[in-house]
């Protein structure tokens, strides 16, 4: 779901806690919380040229950038893990989504040369960048380690 910089869009995100359907937007002050139970609750968004300064580089907390493809099989494999990190880091980190093949300004702002292509930003600025779909722990260990 894209939509132009002053459009936010929404998700509907379970709570993994309670099990609550909560309506998450792109574009937040803070972080989100359940509604019912009030835990941090994952953030995950999808981005592309027209939004993306809105929705990443205005982040409050860190943003992991997942530049994929639909075609991409490494790209889909990786994807549900990087969902499970947000969610294990819910409150703590964003998950936005872009595909480049929509999205060819990004996809030259990151220099994906090759996707997936991780991105790590604090406060709109490149921390760290992974390139090629890793294992569930090393990904992790990836993320962790580079975290402000």
């Amino acid at each position: 779901m894209s939509s132009a910089a002053g459009k936010a869009t929404a998700k509907v995100v379970v709570c993994p806690r309670c099990q609550t359907k909560n309506r998450v937007p792109s574009v937040a002050n803070g972080t989100p919380r359940c509604g019912k139970c009030h835990s941090p609750i994952p953030w995950v968004a999808d981005a592309s040229d027209t939004d993306f300064a809105a929705i990443a580089d205005g982040s409050r907390i860190p943003v992991l950038v997942d530049l994929w493809a639909p075609w991409c099989g490494p790209c889909l494999r990786v994807s549900p893990v990087l969902e499970q990190l947000a969610a294990e880091m819910a409150g703590r980190l964003k998950l936005v989504k872009v595909n480049v093949d929509e999205s060819p300004n990004l996809a030259r702002r990151f220099d994906a040369q090759s996707i997936p292509t991780l991105v790590l930003l604090g406060d709109g600025k490149v921390i760290a960048r992974q390139v090629g779909a890793l294992p569930a722990a090393r990904l992790r260990s990836w993320l962790t380690n580079h975290l402000p």
